[in-house]
């Protein structure tokens, strides 16, 4: 596989065939986050190519010496927040209680129907949760969960410190832990 800065490189170059690879291989995290942010599936839709777009038009400015990912993270959170201003609605109010498991969940090939509904129920209940946790510790949570980042890829799309996004996930999963006692 292909590094993502090679790749980025490669778009700068002008091959368009780079960078779809990169929008394949960030698309599904991104719509997972962003949906869960954002609580709506259109919104969230809009987000990453927005996100992308933005990718591609910036494409000049990006460094090579800094990870691609924390860059298009960062692109991420921001046009969320610029969508959240433009709709002037928090997700709480918002929420879309479906989100299509065709789109954004990959199911596991073992699991049965049953198990792939009550995944999906939990993935569910879990964004909705996020939306009751401070933006800081939720969109910690995002990066880390959805993202797959590292504590110091968070620390850098976040503008904090490592022990900041260390302890920023820390009490958010401790939360969430206290949300969901009265779900179990």
């Amino acid at each position: 596989m292909q590094d993502d800065s090679d790749l980025m490189r490669r778009v700068q170059a002008g091959d368009h065939a780079s960078f779809d690879r990169l929008v394949d291989r960030y698309r599904q995290p991104l719509l997972r986050a962003a949906w869960s942010k954002l609580g709506n599936t259109a919104w969230a839709e809009d987000v990453v190519q927005e996100t992308f777009l933005a990718v591609f038009a910036a494409r000049q400015s990006y460094n090579p010496q800094f990870a691609f990912r924390t860059w298009l993270w960062t692109i991420l959170l921001n046009v969320c927040k610029r969508q959240w201003q433009r709709h002037k609605v928090r997700p709480e109010t918002s929420f879309q209680a479906t989100l299509p498991t065709t789109t954004y969940v990959e199911p596991h090939h073992h699991e049965t129907g049953l198990q792939q509904v009550l995944s999906t129920e939990r993935r569910e209940v879990l964004t909705k949760l996020l939306t009751r946790l401070p933006d800081a510790q939720a969109d910690a949570l995002r990066l880390r969960f959805f993202g797959e980042l590292q504590f110091s890829e968070i620390a850098e799309v976040m503008g904090s410190s490592l022990s900041g996004a260390k302890t920023r996930v820390k009490h958010g999963l401790e939360a969430l832990a206290q949300l969901m006692e009265p779900i179990e």
